[in-house]
């Protein structure tokens, strides 16, 4: 290499600029999501579905279910190049975007879910659920509780800001295993997201007679859709434009998606996160 040039005879500058044209042009975008089973992995595939066919590139989607997100200071697949867009839960998102280089981004809209409390804004809610046949009134009646994973904000950080500790606590693994030991009298509660409720009501209506909300807490920020820091600022518009053109019949129906809807950094900002003492 002489003057500057690499051995193809051109610039680094033009280098990297056609290199970040291929990638803007790249056949596949790697989607990962954080937060199954709790909602399913065919509402994720509908939507990489979507974003694939808007965008002309073929799409994967792989499922991590043991966390709502990446632990702190952990290991990602974005810092490494191993995801391009991810769905997870409000703290993971917040902890990477604390880095001193951020792996991940906000796409810039987030899902809005039927719910009349949410009055068409990206927000969910945290159901308190207990077993309909226990006869537990209130809150306060509770003694020990199911939370999904510590990384989840509906179903950990609201319970600890209620709770205040973890003494009476048993990790589940998800919101489903939360309603299983509720149901087996394992715990007498759990705090469940309210569209992995509904969901879980749809997929088996005789739930319906056997749980039972005695409060909810909320609203919380929808749970955001990140997308990796060193995507070409072309890749990110162009998935941008994609969920903001999803609607309704996007999904299947079951699923309660109205659309997409504009979100920005100040919408996650905002949440205030107890500190855990499981970190």
């Amino acid at each position: 290499m002489k003057d500057g040039r690499a051995a193809n005879g051109e610039s680094p500058t033009a280098n990297r600029e056609n290199a970040t044209r291929r990638e803007a042009h790249s056949s596949e975008l790697r989607f990962i999501t954080y937060l199954s089973p709790g909602i399913p992995e065919k509402y994720f595939e509908a939507v990489a579905d979507h974003i694939g066919r808007e965008l002309g590139v073929k799409i994967s989607l792989r499922a991590e279910t043991g966390l709502s997100g990446p632990p702190k200071g952990s290991d990602d697949p974005f810092s490494r190049g191993g995801a391009d867009i991810g769905f997870m839960c409000a703290p993971p998102f917040l902890w990477l975007r604390e880095r001193d280089e951020p792996p991940v981004e906000l796409v810039g809209a987030a899902p809005v879910f039927r719910d009349d409390r949410a009055n068409g804004e990206p927000v969910y809610f945290s159901e308190v659920v207990v077993d309909a046949l226990r006869g537990i009134e209130n809150v306060s009646d509770v003694r020990t509780w199911a939370y999904n994973d510590p990384c989840s904000l509906s179903g950990f950080y609201s319970l600890l800001q209620k709770v205040g500790d973890t003494s009476g606590m048993v990790c589940s693994g998800s919101h489903p295993e939360s309603i299983k030991k509720i149901l087996a009298g394992e715990v007498d509660a759990a705090s469940v997201d309210s569209n992995a409720l509904r969901m879980a009501f749809i997929k088996k209506p005789s739930l319906r007679n056997r749980l039972r909300v005695i409060e909810w807490w909320g609203p919380h920020p929808i749970q955001p859709v990140a997308v990796r820091s060193n995507l070409p600022d072309e890749i990110k518009k162009s998935i941008l434009a994609a969920l903001l053109s999803i609607g309704s019949d996007t999904a299947p129906p079951e699923f309660g998606l109205e659309g997409f809807a504009p979100v920005g950094y100040e919408h996650y900002a905002a949440e205030k996160l107890t500190p855990s003492p499981l970190e």
